[in-house]
């Protein structure tokens, strides 16, 4: 470092200095509080979304709850206007449901196999497919249902899944299948309480 004799050297230093770095220096502070101002814009921008999001979730399902299939529309609506968020996917299974109570299983299918496709939170994916399986099974499509349940590799599922597919099978008319299902789902550990008495029927 050099050192000065005079304050007038050090001033006249200070202005060199500031002629070749000042510049930078302002640039640099101006970069710096736009990134900080911005990103706190990013943050607030964010944050009313997700609140005006969670709002409008609110008023569909309200609505839903209250003129059932004749919110389909409104309900299909939120959906299409919100289908990058979570909040899209809780309302097409919503919407599915309501669809299905109606007797509309094509559209309630739709509606799974689109919130499926979408969803990105890995809790719900087994939910969706083990809907998806029951729904299809009801429309008979048995071969479709019990690759759908294949998918599910959640462990948490296994006696979940494994029933279900017992009772498929039982209505394709595969009893040792069915059997095989229901044992084991009975030796997992969210298995129903209903088991034994399927199994007994099957021994009949």
């Amino acid at each position: 470092m050099e050192l000065y004799d005079t304050e007038e050297q050090q001033v006249e230093a200070i202005k060199d200095w500031w002629k070749e770095n000042g510049k930078a220096v302002i640039l640099g502070a101006v970069i710096g509080l736009g990134g900080l101002f911005g990103w706190r814009y990013y943050q607030q921008s964010v944050t009313a979304n997700q609140e005006a999001a969670s709002e409008s979730y609110t008023q569909a399902i309200q609505s839903l709850a209250t003129k059932g299939i004749d919110a389909e529309s409104d309900l299909q609506g939120f959906i299409d206007s919100q289908n990058k968020s979570e909040y899209s996917v809780l309302a097409a299974m919503q919407l599915a449901k309501v669809q299905v109570d109606a007797g509309h299983l094509d559209e309630a299918l739709a509606q799974l196999e689109w919130a499926k496709n979408v969803t990105q939170d890995a809790a719900l994916k087994p939910l969706l497919s083990y809907r998806l399986a029951r729904l299809q099974a009801e429309q008979g499509l048995y071969d479709e249902a019990l690759a759908e349940l294949a998918t599910v590799k959640d462990v948490s599922w296994t006696g979940r899944v494994a029933e279900l597919r017992g009772d498929i099978s039982l209505r394709s008319g595969d009893k040792e299948a069915a059997y095989v299902a229901y044992t084991e789902a009975q030796q997992a550990s969210d298995a129903s309480q209903t088991l034994q008495m399927k199994l007994d029927d099957l021994a009949r």
